[in-house]
């Protein structure tokens, strides 16, 4: 299957550095003013409250801090639940798929850059997402690497991903049409790659495709489990070899191949 390149399109998302809680003593990146501004969803301090949420549950990575916090999640999600954006939830988007809770999103977002090969500025050097989806985590991983390759097989998902980003200017983000299975091995190697999707099974495209001090933060299906219960993979490929570690629980749609 050839993957399908669509032109990048511009899209910037300002990061602006805020006042932390004094427990973190640490500046974190934020588009959000110091001084909550907007009404309604469009309001700042609606995001700080679903961060603050965020360092609860344990996330403590400036970086990831900052963009979740710049992110605006509503502009992802359908009209009809707009009111629940902001909620550790997962949400449909259509076509059978759901956005990420923001939990699992800076979840993943933190141990990639735990692991993954990193430059000077403490980003991710190229990072390849499987599963684009409506463009939420693609966004949110344009602040935290140089640059992002997304894939989607789905056309009608690749399409809203598009316009979701359309009003943004990320030059960073390279969004494309194609199996995930198979990778973007002209984009690689990648200092860190990204499932929204699990299977039962790593593609060994992926692996291929990492770069040597690189990292891999995928869903995964645990052998004999009942009910194809998932849980989170996280392989890092280093000079001695791969190094594989099986996390918490989690609840992915099912990895597929081919494009529809």
């Amino acid at each position: 299957m050839t993957t399908k390149q669509r032109p990048s399109f511009p899209a910037r998302l300002d990061a602006k550095p805020v006042a932390t809680p004094a427990k973190t003593a640490v500046p974190v990146l934020k588009s959000v003013p110091a001084t909550p501004q907007g009404v309604g969803m469009d309001s700042s301090a609606v995001r700080m409250r679903m961060v603050q949420k965020l360092q609860g549950q344990g996330v403590s990575h400036p970086l990831v801090l900052g963009a979740m916090g710049a992110v605006e999640r509503h502009r992802f999600v359908d009209s009809a639940l707009v009111n629940q954006a902001y909620e550790d939830t997962s949400l449909p988007i259509g076509l059978g798929q759901t956005i990420s809770k923001p939990g699992v999103v800076s979840r993943m977002a933190e141990l990639l850059l735990q692991g993954g090969a990193k430059g000077p500025h403490g980003k991710l050097g190229r990072v390849l997402e499987i599963g684009t989806g409506c463009g939420y985590q693609a966004a949110v991983l344009s602040l935290l690497a140089d640059e992002v390759y997304s894939i989607e097989r789905l056309r009608g998902l690749h399409d809203k991903a598009r316009e979701n980003l359309r009003h943004l200017r990320l030059p960073n983000v390279h969004l494309l049409f194609g199996d995930g299975m198979e990778g973007y091995a002209k984009g690689g190697p990648y200092a860190a790659i990204i499932s929204a999707a699990g299977g039962d099974r790593l593609p060994q495209a992926w692996v291929d495709q990492l770069a040597m001090g690189g990292r891999l933060v995928a869903p995964t299906v645990m052998p004999g489990s009942a009910g194809n219960t998932q849980a989170l993979l996280v392989l890092d490929k280093t000079p001695q070899g791969i190094r594989q570690s099986i996390l918490e629980a989690v609840h992915f749609v099912p990895l597929k191949s081919g494009v529809a």
